[in-house]
């Protein structure tokens, strides 16, 4: 499960949020899309997983809005009916693109910066 976070619009590095700990288990062995395949669920069944997922993000976090990206997000409306948090949940308009899309565009504004600072 991928993951990036923002804090006042700027991306914080390095986060690997499907590797905390769910439950005694890695997040990402148990929600992602893998684990679904892999357990045979359907994609409400998962969504009950993948909400005490994002439950445990908003614990630690307290965000402002999930934006999902990636192959769930085409999914959305199959699992949205399971998810039973405060924060708002949306899916990118990217779909499975976001992620992809996302990263390219931060590393370009990262060339812009470095030229910048020349």
């Amino acid at each position: 499960m991928g993951s990036a976070l923002f804090y006042d619009g700027q991306l914080v590095p390095n986060t690997e949020l499907g590797h905390l700990y769910l439950g005694g288990r890695i997040a990402e062995h148990y929600a992602s899309a893998k684990a679904r395949e892999r357990d045979g669920l359907s994609w409400k069944e998962w969504g009950k997983r993948f909400n005490k997922y994002l439950r445990h993000l908003e614990r630690l976090f307290s965000p402002d809005l999930f934006l999902l990206g990636g192959g769930g997000s085409n999914k959305f409306d199959e699992f949205a009916d399971r998810l039973d948090i405060h924060t708002p949940v949306k899916p990118d308009r990217l779909f499975n693109r976001a992620g992809l899309i996302g990263a390219a565009h931060y590393a370009r504004l990262q060339m812009q910066k470095g030229k910048n600072q020349k």
